[in-house]
């Protein structure tokens, strides 16, 4: 089974040691986007994935492309083009100091891309899953128009679609967001949604905004997501991550799965955080891979979440982690063994 992702893979600069970017006379240099993280995450994994997007013919666009070589994911399908890449600032938080997110995303190549570029027909001649978020289409009206006619030909050629709604209010307001994706949805087989996800994209109310109690909220979850399904029959599971985050540094996670009209819960977890990016990518790409592999509808959303939770351990974008490591986090008393 061959699953492609489609999104935008931008340079990451870093802040060093918590530094804050009016002070900080460097940055570290990585490579990192929501789809690209989940087309590493499945080939660690052992899967077969292809990653689309547009790069530009400069050697940034060169080194972002090896660093999906360099773990498996098949870069065949990136299209090339005159212009830069999209960058993001990250200046992690500390304490009550929240973690900040600068983008500087305009103009990039993947930004001027438009629609009619994407031949659909060629790029999923052999893929048999789709994989986007709502930050792909959030990019500019023209990744709308290819976002939406890629889920079309997906729905004509029973491709199933699995999508992460990912709302960035920075990127588009939620008129634009709930316009967008409420028609997107209809042709989605998998919703992926978090926090303020299903009211910011598709009007639905879940969470009060109150980060301290996000698992508290847990039968208003449940309502949103039985509603996404009520609103868009074609979808077959909704999966949600569940947070009461305390500081920058600590919280506690939990997840809920609804699929074949039940719902599957994971145990609470308290996590303490080296850095809080990137943790809804190794969600999605933890459940697609259970979804691949035919695990059970328990083991499928205590498998994305304890992906999930690794990733918040790892510093950069990329869940660098084993199916074997997953499957040791499902364990709660995992972490206090040594591994020999």
């Amino acid at each position: 089974m061959k699953v492609l992702t489609f999104g935008e893979m931008m340079l990451r600069l870093k802040t060093p040691n918590n530094e804050r970017i009016l002070q900080t006379q460097s940055f570290e240099a990585s490579y990192g986007g929501a789809e690209a993280n989940v087309a590493i995450s499945l080939a660690l994994l052992g899967n077969d994935v292809a990653y689309l997007s547009k790069f530009p013919n400069n050697l940034l666009g060169t080194a972002a492309e090896n660093t999906l070589k360099k773990y498996g994911v098949d870069t065949t399908k990136i299209l090339k083009g005159e212009g830069r890449i999209g960058t993001y600032y990250f200046e992690k938080g500390a304490s009550v100091r929240a973690t900040n997110v600068i983008y500087d995303r305009k103009g990039s190549v993947l930004e001027q891309a438009k629609a009619e570029e994407f031949d659909w027909s060629a790029i999923f001649s052999d893929v048999d899953y789709f994989y986007l978020s709502g930050i792909t289409p959030a990019i500019s009206k023209e990744m709308q128009k290819a976002c939406l006619a890629a889920c079309v030909y997906c729905n004509e050629h029973d491709i199933p679609i699995a999508c992460d709604l990912n709302y960035r209010g920075k990127m588009w307001s939620t008129d634009e967001a709930q316009e967008m994706m409420s028609t997107m949805m209809q042709y989605v087989t998998i919703c992926i949604a978090h926090d303020e996800d299903f009211e910011a994209t598709l009007g639905i109310p879940a969470f009060d905004g109150d980060s301290s109690r996000g698992i508290a909220q847990k039968e208003t979850f449940k309502a949103a997501m039985r509603e996404v399904q009520e609103r868009y029959p074609n979808i077959k599971m909704v999966a949600s991550v569940l947070r009461n985050i305390y500081s920058v540094e600590d919280s506690q996670w939990s997840a809920l799965l609804l699929n074949d009209d039940t719902f599957y819960e994971t145990p609470v977890y308290d996590v303490h955080v080296m850095e809080g990016v990137a943790a809804g990518d190794a969600f999605g790409a933890g459940l697609l891979h259970g979804i691949l592999h035919h695990f059970d509808n328990q083991k499928l959303i205590d498998f994305a979440l304890s992906a999930s939770l690794l990733k918040l351990t790892i510093t950069g974008d990329l869940n660098l982690v084993s199916e074997e490591e997953i499957l040791a986090g499902m364990n709660s008393n995992a972490a206090s063994r040594l591994s020999r």
